[in-house]
């Protein structure tokens, strides 16, 4: 079993392989497989805008998917001093603005309580075939995620395949579902 550190950088380095067409192509096929998730006779979906220089999946495809079937988006703003994300219901005349860390995130709005969100849409780095996910390692997922409604399921995106196995800790917050282009994995009866 492979440690978070050697992921991380096993799955940077695979992510920085890809082209901009492949990512757009891969974005597109993620969304499309979404549309096959038992989860959309929900209200709240939180999703997370991608972080360009970190050639994350692409969620704007979801995006339109999310606004064509009128459901209430959220987005978040993270407070690196206090390790929190605070969450922004997405409207018509949010104002969008690129963090420091490269973090496309709502300058203000209406904020949504996490235990009013359904389905969150988590980005990553890894996973493995019990719905154990690696971020970035700021916890900032894992501390949402205990937040949100005990029904509310998170979504992992992904390019790649799941790992065999990842060294799980206490405060980590499993998937109930990861969506990789051509297949959705279900972890929902993994544990």
């Amino acid at each position: 079993m492979a440690d978070k550190k050697t992921l991380r950088l096993k799955y940077k380095k695979l992510r920085e392989e890809l082209s901009e067409e492949s990512i757009e192509a891969m974005s597109l096929q993620i969304a499309n497989q979404a549309l096959k998730l038992p989860i959309w006779d929900k209200t709240y979906y939180h999703i997370f805008l991608p972080i360009l220089a970190k050639k994350e999946v692409n969620t704007e495809y979801l995006l339109h998917i999310l606004q064509g079937k009128d459901k209430s988006i959220v987005v978040s703003k993270a407070d690196f001093n206090t390790g929190e994300m605070k969450n922004f219901l997405l409207q018509e005349n949010t104002v969008l603005k690129t963090s420091e860390y490269g973090i496309p995130e709502p300058v203000s709005g209406i904020e949504i309580s996490p235990e009013m969100i359904e389905v969150v849409f988590v980005p990553l780095l890894a996973y493995d075939k019990r719905g154990h996910r690696i971020g970035y390692g700021k916890g900032f997922y894992d501390r949402f995620l205990k937040r949100c409604n005990s029904e509310a399921i998170f979504v992992g995106l992904s390019f790649f395949d799941p790992e065999p196995e990842i060294f799980f800790e206490a405060l980590d917050v499993p998937l109930n579902f990861c969506v990789i282009p051509k297949e959705i994995f279900d972890f929902q009866n993994c544990r």
